[in-house]
Formats: structure tokens, sequence, C-alpha cells
């Protein structure tokens, strides 16, 4: 079931060229295991998080709690993001699922041509933000530099876990036990950068789960520039 809800309810830096840098392809999923459409865009991440050029992301959302089953993974932050994306592009509904690339492009998350399609326009994109991050202990280093004024741009880390499994007892996918790839957590804001003055933070980053480091512009605007340590 393709699912709709309007949004006012849903309420190295040294080494290379800024200007010639290259970045993965960022892959947010907004999904929920109470909706029965998006098992084939959950599967369809398992095979993005084994990519080396692209980072996938699964962000479950709240909204669909209410029909029978409630989503152990969801935050309510996720379906902010994802309302946020959808006001920045004209759009006046979200759904499920539903994949955004580079904080650009959205697409129903279950058409493999299409995201094939779209990872590799954006892959052959150079980007003016170069990006390196490097773990340091209990904590990561943050270098990055930009060959135009962007600003203002927000630097934001999330941790994920590779794989985590659900037992759906009830709502529309009851019964069926599901594996969800690159499930995130503990997104936080770092901090807002202008983009002019070379950046170079550390971020407390404790424990051994992969993370993400994501240069954006705005909260929900293109994704300049993303890293990923696993």
């Amino acid at each position: 079931m393709h699912r709709l809800i309007p949004v006012a309810f849903a309420a190295f830096a040294s080494l290379i060229s800024p200007a010639a840098a290259q970045s993965p392809v960022v892959v947010e999923l907004f999904t929920s295991q109470g909706c029965s459409s998006c098992p084939p865009a959950d599967k369809l991440m398992h095979e993005l998080a084994k990519r080396d050029d692209v980072i996938a992301l699964a962000l479950h959302v709240d909204y669909w709690d209410y029909i029978g089953w409630k989503d152990e993974f969801a935050d309510p932050a996720y379906a902010k993001r994802q309302r946020a994306y959808a006001v920045e592009a004209g759009r006046r509904s979200v759904y499920t699922p539903q994949m955004i690339i580079n904080g650009q492009t959205d697409i129903v998350g279950a058409r493999p041509m299409e995201l094939s399609r779209l990872i590799m326009e954006y892959a052959e994109k150079s980007t003016p933000v170069s990006l390196e991050v490097t773990r340091d202990g209990e904590s990561v280093q943050i270098v990055a530099q930009s060959s135009a004024s962007n600003g203002p741009l927000v630097v934001q880390m999330l941790r994920y876990t590779p794989e985590r499994t659900a037992r759906i007892t009830r709502g529309e996918n009851a019964g069926h036990t599901i594996s969800y790839a690159n499930v995130t957590e503990d997104w936080k804001i770092l901090q807002e950068w202008d983009g002019i003055t070379d950046l170079s933070i550390k971020a407390d980053a404790p424990g051994e789960k992969p993370l993400v480091v994501m240069v954006q512009k705005g909260l929900s605007g293109p994704i300049l520039a993303a890293a990923q340590l696993r």
C-alpha cells in the first residue's frame, strides 16, 4: 500500500581541490514497520549498504504507529525531517517508502532502476566541499573546505546499526519477520558552518557503531558532502 499523509497533519582537504571533490551519494529511506508497501524498499537497502559509493540510511517514521503496530526503531525527528524536505520541495504530502537522494530528489523507495539512474547522475557530479573524517579514540576529527561560499551549512553526525530484525505481530505486516539495513539513530547537529573558513572540529563518538558525517545546506537542502566510518 502506497501511503500518503498531508504535511500539515504530519505537522583531505589539503590533498585535493575542493572544486573537484567527490562524495558518496546519500540515500535516505523513510520507512515504517507498519507500512505494507515498505518491505521491498527495506530489502533494497541491504544492497545499497554494501556499496562504497553510496551512504544508505534507513529513517523509521512514527506516523503509521496508530494502525496497530508501533515501530520500535522510529523517531519523531525523522518524520520532522521528511516533512521539512516536503516543504522545501513544495510537496503537500509525505509518504512511505520514500527515498531522498542527496537531499534533493525524491522517489518511491522500491524503484531500483530509477534509483540506480539517480545514483549514477549524482555520483558524476563534483561538489564544492571536501570532507575528511577520521577516528581519534572515542571521538572523530572532522575537516572540511569549500571552494565557494555556500553557507549557512549544517554539519551533522549520526550513528547507525548495520542490521536490525523485527518480528511484527500486529498491523499490516503482521506475521512477518523483517530485516532492516543501516537503521539510523543518534542524529545530531554538530554546528553551523559559513562555508568560507576552513572547518576543523572534534566530536564525541564513543563505541564502535558506524557513523556518518554530512554537510548540508540548511536542514533540508542539498547534501554537499558526506563521509562514512564503518
